[in-house]
């Protein structure tokens, strides 16, 4: 046994309380001293503008108001239906959101999936209630070899084991290494990702007749969940469901 692994077993021995003392626990979003490990100080769980009801049934976008009851839909939900049957998300995109996602994807803070994967278990109740399994949003091989893991596998990984749903990270592919999505308009999000994905043949039965809950970090204007839905069904599924952690507030307007 090395020096570092039997330092790595003493810690382990440890209880919670002494490894605090060595290691104490901060904030998810800030890096704050926080009472507890994964959790958020209060200034960032005040800060971050969770969606609640009333809401567009089809793309999750809170309304201001509460306009009655039956299914609300938003006026582009209604102009422009998406492939995916449902959407939901834990929170807007604010800068809350936003620090915890950029700290997950591009600071290798990976033990934050587990936190953010909680929360959205929480907000995506009914979609994992009707969900046969669950599917993330793959990164090209060539994206995957740079950023060495895929942020929404590591969340679909932990809302599937939290669910008791298959995991399956093999079934749908990225073809095509598109470019950037960021400063793109709608239009161009959703050609620039038009063929991108398809369903892998040697994978298909997973999600024969199923229905598939598909996992990504932020919808910005739907065109990932929808060009990756759109190979879903294509591949047998039998409906898609889309669970994200955060939602850009435009995303439906």
């Amino acid at each position: 046994m090395t020096a570092l692994e039997a330092v790595t077993s003493a810690l382990r021995g440890l209880p919670r309380g002494a490894l605090s003392l060595i290691y104490p626990p901060t904030c998810s979003g800030c890096g704050c001293a926080t009472a507890d490990p994964g959790t958020l100080c209060p200034s960032c769980w005040t800060g971050l503008h969770l969606i609640e009801e009333p809401l567009c049934q089809r793309f999750g976008t809170p309304f201001a108001v509460d306009l009655g009851v039956g299914p609300l839909l938003s006026p582009r939900a209604i102009a422009e239906p998406p492939v995916f049957a449902r959407a939901r998300a834990v929170a807007l995109y604010n800068d809350v959101a936003r620090s915890l996602v950029h700290r997950l994807k591009y600071e290798d803070r990976v033990d934050l999936a587990g936190v953010m994967g909680r929360m959205m278990t929480g907000s995506g109740r009914a979609l994992i209630a009707d969900a046969d399994c669950v599917v993330p949003v793959p990164l090209h091989r060539w994206r995957l070899w740079r950023r060495r893991f895929n942020q929404a596998a590591l969340l679909g990984r932990v809302i599937a084991k939290g669910a008791g749903l298959p995991f399956e990270p093999s079934v749908l592919i990225r073809i095509r290494a598109t470019r950037s999505q960021v400063g793109l308009s709608r239009a161009a999000r959703a050609q620039n990702l038009s063929g991108a994905f398809r369903v892998s043949a040697a994978r298909a039965h997973c999600i024969q007749g199923r229905r598939v809950l598909l996992i990504d970090d932020v919808m910005t204007t739907g065109a990932t969940g929808n060009a990756a839905s759109r190979a879903l069904l294509r591949g047998g599924a039998a409906s898609v469901d889309l669970l994200t952690f955060a939602l850009v507030g435009d995303a439906t307007g």
